[in-house]
């Protein structure tokens, strides 16, 4: 691996700060969430037009730039800095990989392009708040959180040749304004159980989409009804659950990275902040920061912080080899361990930013508590981070001699010697 970034890479980097520096300050921020989307659609035109921001890790025979998970890895490092709220993650890092593994010739070709430009967003859904199961971050995804034939899932069935979808799912990023969804669907019965994944159209008679309300407003969520709704199988054929398991922990692989990214984009701002505030605030005669205590934790978050970065950067470069074509190896458990690492470092950064910033960090309209919203959201809907952490140790083969009976309890013997 070479950590050293391309000119290109550092251009992306540059020019997407200056802009949302410009755009997107709190206030911005604040302002773009009440809306009903949950995000400026003209900055998010610019960012898709204009920067291609949705197309980076697209092939460019696709309409994208050409470039892969590292460099969307970089941009969303920026956009977490300022929290910015708009569909990038649900269309670049869940929906996108998906219809790339599993899409037709012509599905690719008329969702790809659009996709690239903004003109198009898209999202995925799967049933019962299991996102992070689906995309195999916290543990195999065999199958059953699609419903399994029970209440609280999403079913489909196919009548007269065409595919109808029945159930609900909640926490969809982003699933009240996206113009296609990808919906996770159980079929087959008992007999011939498995998932599969569907093109639904926003405007589908019987598609019911509710804007939730969450703690962090900065990540819109959505509750998806589907009524016997129409729907096209994303693919050729019935593929077998395993292709569709691989490519959902394909993706998971990329998003992890891409949102560890985030993570650190937002702990690094919230850092920043916290530094240039003790130093400006005094206490006893001098600045706050002056206070070794205080100096000690404010070094500890920083070394967490590029520890997390680091992570994030591996992670992304990692997702790359699961790509067709890609002869780098993906490291098994790399996403999840980087996901853990980024968003217990948020997390902290955020809890350490309220707690040096006083009595007014502790203030629920102080800046400070969009980062803490961020933090605490992100765990709930990606994690826990020690589900995470063991999904990692267990792809990675940490505990592989241990399993077996036999094996298992020569280990206990040589604990206890």
């Amino acid at each position: 691996m070479d950590a050293a970034f391309t000119e290109e890479q550092d251009e992306i980097r540059r020019t997407l700060r200056e802009l949302l520096h410009k755009r997107c300050g709190p206030d911005e921020v604040k302002a773009a969430v009440r809306t009903p989307p949950g995000y400026d659609r003209a900055l998010w035109r610019q960012l898709a037009g204009q920067l291609g921001l949705p197309g980076l890790a697209l092939p460019a025979a696709y309409g994208g730039a050409g470039c892969g998970p590292t460099e969307l890895a970089l941009a969303c490092e920026e956009t977490g800095r300022v929290l910015l709220p708009s569909p990038l993650i649900a269309t670049a890092a869940l929906a996108v990989p998906l219809i790339l593994a599993l899409g037709t010739r012509g599905q690719r070709e008329g969702l790809l392009p659009k996709l690239a430009t903004g003109e198009l967003t898209a999202t995925l859904a799967v049933p019962g708040g299991q996102l992070a199961t689906a995309l195999a971050l916290t543990g195999p995804n065999a199958g059953d959180w699609a419903g399994g034939g029970r209440a609280g899932g999403i079913q489909a069935a196919a009548q007269d040749g065409v595919w109808r979808l029945y159930g609900e799912a909640a926490q969809v990023l982003d699933g009240h304004t996206a113009d296609v969804l990808l919906v996770a669907a159980h079929t087959g019965g008992f007999a011939r159980s498995r998932t599969l994944v569907f093109l639904v159209r926003a405007g589908a008679p019987g598609l019911v989409r509710t804007r939730q309300t969450a703690m962090d407003e900065t990540r819109p969520q959505a509750r998806i009804e589907l009524r016997d709704v129409a729907a096209e199988l994303l693919g050729e054929g019935e593929r077998g659950e395993g292709a569709v398991a691989g490519a959902l922990a394909a993706a998971g692989a990329e998003a992890a990275a891409a949102l560890a990214a985030e993570a650190v984009g937002a702990a690094d701002a919230a850092l920043a902040r916290t530094v240039e505030y003790v130093q400006a605030r005094e206490q006893f005669g001098r600045p706050v920061g002056a206070f070794q205590a205080v100096q000690h934790r404010l070094a500890d978050l920083y070394v967490a912080v590029q520890a997390a970065r680091s992570a994030a950067y591996y992670a992304a470069w990692s997702a790359g080899g699961a790509r067709p074509g890609d002869r780098r190896t993906a490291e098994p458990g790399a996403a999840a361990l980087a996901l853990a690492q980024a968003l217990e470092t948020l997390r902290k950064v955020a809890a350490e930013a309220i707690q040096l910033h006083g009595g007014i960090g502790f203030t629920w309209e102080h800046d400070a508590h969009l980062y803490f919203k961020r933090a605490a959201c992100d765990e709930l809907l990606l994690g826990p981070v020690h589900r995470l952490r063991a999904r990692a140790a267990e792809e990675a083969g940490l505990f592989a001699d241990v399993t077996g009976a036999p094996e298992a309890s020569g280990a206990r013997e040589a604990v206890d010697a």
